[in-house]
């Protein structure tokens, strides 16, 4: 015997990685997955920096397949991956890569901390962001910056 109860179906649509703004030219985000790279090229973004390296959970995607989509949507990609904290050179191909960049650049790891930490650096690096600049953007965007920069 059938019942006569409504039979109720829930769809659950994947939710977009939270692009976190830091200036006009930087969003950082925890990690990204190939559907929200269409989204970022929606958004404006030009270049994907991936901070973190493959394997770390087995449930990221690869490099490989962000960078796939990255470039089928029309961005550029560029893997910068960071064990711990970044050394100089992680520090100085991330600004330069930036400074080559011809608009907003996305960069992401596991929660985003290791991507606004190499950028933070290299902006106090290169002398273009005070310390306190710094902080307040990393704040304004999720972040404790204040033990980082110097």
């Amino acid at each position: 015997m059938m019942s006569n109860e409504a039979v109720t179906h829930v769809t659950f649509k994947a939710l977009m990685t939270p692009f976190r703004r830091v200036t006009d030219q930087f969003s950082v985000s925890p990690q990204i997955a190939v559907s929200d790279v269409a989204a970022a090229a929606e958004q404006g973004f030009v270049l994907i920096i991936n901070n973190r390296p493959d394997g770390e959970d087995p449930a990221q995607p690869s490099g490989a397949e962000i960078e796939a989509a990255a470039r089928a949507a029309g961005l550029d990609y560029l893997a910068i991956p960071v064990r711990g904290g970044p050394d100089a050179a992680q520090v100085e191909a991330q600004r330069e890569a930036m400074d080559q960049a011809l608009g907003p650049v996305l960069a992401y790891c596991r929660s985003g901390t290791r991507s606004i930490v190499t950028w933070a650096l290299g902006q106090a690096a290169a002398g273009r962001t005070d310390r306190q600049t710094l902080v307040a953007l990393g704040a304004e965007a999720g972040y404790d910056l204040s033990g980082v920069v110097g």
